[in-house]
């Protein structure tokens, strides 16, 4: 069986963190402080809301090795900042493939699927069913990444639900061409 983890395991996407509810008062430096405890820090960056400005409660780190990467996980994941339990795990775990169909219905099974969807074209390989609902904010129902069939690699898209037509028209207006993951998405109505 051909492993998942060909020769770009040392690509970002296995040195990179994803951190999740961490405390709105949280900066780059203190989450990049939070992290060099634990090895060297490329970089560290909060995500933040681009119209109020404020901290998502998540970002991204992405450490110089993906040991580093590994041993921060392991030590930060579930720690408390600011008296909330972190979430820290990698965005792109090289996967065997006996661990694929499982992880794919656990994402899907979670996907709350409603008449009022958007299709989310050209996502950086990296951006999770997690991240893409984090990054469509509060009003999301569900949203998932298509995957490439048998495997858990994306396929470049996925769609995202609401519970009404205004919320799809909002998501569209202030998410189409937005940058995720340092790619630019297309957001339009799911036919």
């Amino acid at each position: 069986v051909p492993s998942v983890a060909t020769a770009d395991a040392s690509s970002s996407a296995t040195r990179r963190l994803y951190v999740g509810n961490i405390p709105r008062t949280v900066s780059n430096d203190e989450l990049q402080k939070i992290f060099q405890q634990h090895g060297n820090v490329e970089k560290a960056e909060v995500m933040y809301d681009r119209y109020s400005g404020r901290s998502r409660r998540f970002g991204f780190v992405t450490m110089n090795t993906t040991e580093d990467a590994n041993a921060a996980a392991e030590k930060l994941n579930g720690t408390e900042v600011g008296g909330r339990k972190i979430k820290v795990n990698i965005t792109e775990k090289p996967v065997s493939t006996s661990d694929v169909p499982f992880l794919l219905q656990a994402e899907d099974s979670k996907f709350v699927d409603s008449p009022h969807k958007v299709y989310v074209g050209n996502l950086a390989k990296t951006v999770s069913s997690e991240v893409l609902k984090s990054f469509f904010g509060e009003k999301v129902l569900g949203a998932k990444v298509s995957r490439v069939t048998g495997t858990s690699k994306s396929s470049g898209y996925g769609f995202v639900s609401f519970s009404s037509e205004e919320d799809v028209e909002a998501a569209i207006s202030a998410l189409n061409n937005a940058i995720l993951e340092g790619q630019k998405i297309r957001v339009n109505k799911a036919s």
